[in-house]
């Protein structure tokens, strides 16, 4: 009997080209425009809740509204070109986070069905090297290293107690 296959695919060489490309393409135009943080700088500076995006909403509106009370310190045109590249970015990242899910959960697919067919072909082998099949003993003992599981220390015996006492 068969194991359920959940996912049967495959891609062309021309598939994966495009694809390679595509993600060639998108690295080349990234090149000197973003920025790869630290860890400590991703702390430091964190990402704006949603509360704090509907708050730059209001204030470029109002700067929009209310130019003259724009502080001179304040370059609205850095903050306008800011604000565009963020929205454009935002767009971008839910389109290649929706990619990189879809990629995952289809992975996620292929890994279980290459690993439930790899325990079904160990077990015809372990099976096989029992019945002394030729050639199937030395497959079994190189893959059972992966089902070797680390014995529980045994509990040494509590000392015995000199029971010789005069």
């Amino acid at each position: 009997m068969a194991l359920d296959n959940l996912i049967s695919l495959s891609f062309s060489k021309s598939d994966l080209d495009t694809i390679d490309k595509a993600i060639q393409d998108i690295q080349t135009v990234l090149v000197g425009k973003t920025i790869n943080l630290t860890p400590d700088q991703r702390q430091q500076y964190g990402r704006i809740a949603e509360q704090n995006k509907l708050f730059v909403n209001k204030a470029k509106s109002y700067m929009e509204q209310y130019a003259q009370h724009v502080p001179g310190f304040l370059d609205k045109a850095e903050f306008d070109r800011d604000y565009i590249a963020r929205e454009q970015i935002e767009q971008r990242l839910q389109l290649l986070a929706s990619l990189t899910e879809q990629l995952s959960d289809t992975k996620v697919l292929l890994d279980h069905d290459n690993y439930h067919n790899a325990i079904s072909f160990y077990r015809n082998i372990r099976f096989l090297s029992e019945e002394n099949v030729p050639g199937t003993n030395v497959v079994y003992e190189d893959m059972k290293q992966f089902f070797i599981t680390a014995q529980q220390p045994q509990t040494p015996p509590p000392p015995a107690t000199n029971n010789d006492t005069p």
